[in-house]
């Protein structure tokens, strides 16, 4: 990140941001395989149809959906599939802390089981 100006960091930031809510990765996720209306999402993420429309206002503000309207619908789809490679990254990353935390606590069990069997 050297030689990036504060307004990219600042610009960065803000794309990570709208990535730190739970219910817009749920959507993002639903995205993944095609693209979806309002109603279709809210459904499937459980949430209003209020709340979905303002996560996706949010997502759509920082480039990673698009939307198109088709009659009188309006269909979402991902606008940067970039997105998933960056996902799939810290999916990983994440799985793996879960797994080292796993083994730790697996672990401290057989320490404390093999305690009380003395």
């Amino acid at each position: 990140m050297d030689g990036l100006s504060d307004q990219a960091l600042i610009q960065i930031a803000q794309y990570f941001s709208a990535l730190a809510e739970p219910t817009r990765l749920r959507i993002l996720n639903c995205l993944r395989e095609k693209e979806h209306n309002v109603g279709e999402l809210a459904e499937r993420c459980s949430c209003s149809q209020a709340n979905v429309s303002r996560h996706l206002s949010t997502l759509a503000k920082h480039g990673l959906v698009a939307r198109e309207g088709r009659g009188t619908s309006v269909y979402y789809h991902i606008a940067d599939e970039s997105i998933y490679a960056l996902c799939d990254l810290v999916c990983g990353n994440v799985a793996r802390q879960l797994e080292s935390q796993a083994a730790v606590l697996n672990g401290m069990n057989g320490i404390n089981n093999n305690r009380s069997l003395n």
